[in-house]
């Protein structure tokens, strides 16, 4: 299998927290971790090693990696540059700092660089604004893929370090992200969660869109907001609306010692055997989808 969905929580990304954090004295990366209860990072190609090990032990072949702060791009690109048959760089952009027409041409160019991940949400930016129009952009020049978190948005380091999340749900609207994949056909654009919780709207712009995937990671805990909605419903209505060919398996792994969620992987599989999805299928559904979308210019290839 291939997870399209983990996060790399580098000795960046807590360095980057711990500037909202006047408590903090010392070396973030080493004190933040320490506080949560999870292992501390260390060096970039350090923290690649044992997502690989990891990642072997559980018979993952492939994984996007993504940089979960905004300009820790470097961090993911050493990761995929060490492993660069079991990596894929991908990387949270934010539109809204000074420009990102020159600061996104700079990321693709980086091989390792394959994905661009966009949280209007967060960044307070709409779709239709200008400046994620140059990620779109640059990603079809670049034979990239761009991913747009949708519905709701919670970032469980934040809650457990007391941190507040003053973000805009209305951003994240899956129908807006139809109108901007209509017009960058070739791009690949990937919805995760299902929508997170916006899951009518996430098929309603899949359909509309057929470069529009969606991935299937996490725990999908905003299916309790729809009433007698399981997880193998959510699958059901998705193969019938995009078919097994428009969904990516994923776990939204992301922290040590936790490590990769292998139970993420045996509830979906599940989901799929109830449902009597065939083994091509479910195959096209957790690999060959991932090795479609990411092959293209794939580094060394």
């Amino acid at each position: 299998m291939n997870d399209a969905h983990c996060h790399f929580f580098s000795g960046g990304f807590f360095r980057a927290i711990g500037k909202s954090l006047p408590d903090v004295k010392g070396d973030a990366a080493l004190e933040l971790p320490a506080r949560l209860g999870w292992t501390a990072p260390g060096a970039d190609e350090a923290l690649a090693d044992t997502w690989n090990t990891e990642l072997e032990r559980h018979n993952v072949g492939r994984a996007v990696l993504i940089a979960s702060v905004a300009g820790d791009e470097a961090a993911v690109a050493a990761a995929a540059r060490r492993h660069p048959n079991r990596f894929v760089g991908a990387f949270m952009f934010n539109p809204s700092t000074p420009d990102p027409d020159l600061r996104i041409e700079q990321a693709f160019a980086n091989p390792h660089l394959r994905m661009a991940c966009l949280f209007p949400a967060m960044h307070g930016v709409d779709l239709d604004d200008a400046s994620t129009d140059a990620v779109f952009a640059a990603a079809q020049q670049h034979s990239r893929a761009v991913f747009v978190h949708c519905g709701l948005l919670s970032i469980g380091v934040r809650k457990k370090l007391g941190l507040p999340s003053p973000f805009d749900l209305r951003l994240g609207d899956p129908l807006a992200v139809a109108a901007m994949a209509a017009h960058y056909p070739q791009v690949p654009v990937i919805i995760p969660h299902f929508g997170a919780g916006l899951f009518r709207e996430a098929l309603m712009a899949a359909s509309a869109a057929p470069n529009i995937l969606l991935d299937t990671s996490s725990s999908n805990s905003w299916i309790k907001m729809h009433a007698n909605l399981t997880l193998r419903d959510v699958f059901a209505r998705a193969l019938d609306v995009v078919g097994p060919g428009r969904l990516l398996f994923g776990t939204d792994s992301s922290f040590f010692p936790r490590g990769w969620q292998r139970g993420i992987f045996d509830d979906q599989q599940r989901a799929l055997g109830d449902l009597g999805v065939s083994a091509e299928d479910q195959a096209k559904i957790l690999c060959g989808n991932f090795d479609r979308v990411f092959n293209e210019h794939k580094p060394g290839g």
